[in-house]
């Protein structure tokens, strides 16, 4: 499998982005003003591709860097849009012993992208986290709400399968 992530491209509305600038002029000139307003754009998104950055960083009047910097460093921030089914695979030291990247190699092959990514129909999206908090049931995936736990590879297919 190749090591790069699918591309999809910016889906933005007029709409969408006509609510992006009023949340920009209500916050223009504060101090600070660049957390709360991404917060707003990746609540309004989903996610904060480099077309909303764009327009945050013109809006707020500052540097792309700045914006790009909060938006990579925070975990709340996410640069990649999310599938319908988000799936989250623990790798957390119990899982991690357990099995867990065997568990995340079938379940990439299974979809045929790589951590980070989304598929193409935008169905699954696919992260790795350090813990689920379910340590007792290792290794665990949750997709969206649903929590799966002592998985093996084998499994991964049928799991799947009952979310297309």
């Amino acid at each position: 499998m190749p090591n790069c992530k699918t591309v999809v491209p910016y889906t933005g509305t007029k709409e969408q982005e006509e609510a992006l600038q009023e949340i920009i002029a209500a916050h223009k000139g504060q101090s600070g003003a660049t957390m709360p307003v991404l917060q707003a754009a990746q609540e309004l998104f989903g996610y904060l591709p480099e077309e909303v950055q764009i327009m945050v960083a013109e809006g707020l009047d500052i540097p792309l860097s700045e914006v790009y910097g909060v938006a990579s460093f925070y975990a709340q921030f996410t640069l990649n849009p999310k599938g319908k089914y988000q799936i989250s695979l623990c790798l957390g030291t119990a899982c991690y012993v357990k099995g867990a990247a065997d568990v995340l190699t079938a379940i990439e092959k299974k979809l045929g992208i790589s951590t980070g990514s989304i598929t193409p129909d935008g169905t699954f999206s696919l992260d790795a986290c350090r813990c689920i908090g379910a340590c007792g049931l290792a290794p665990v995936m949750m997709i969206n709400e649903d929590v799966y736990g002592c998985l093996t590879p084998d499994q991964i297919g049928a799991i799947l399968d009952k979310y297309n």
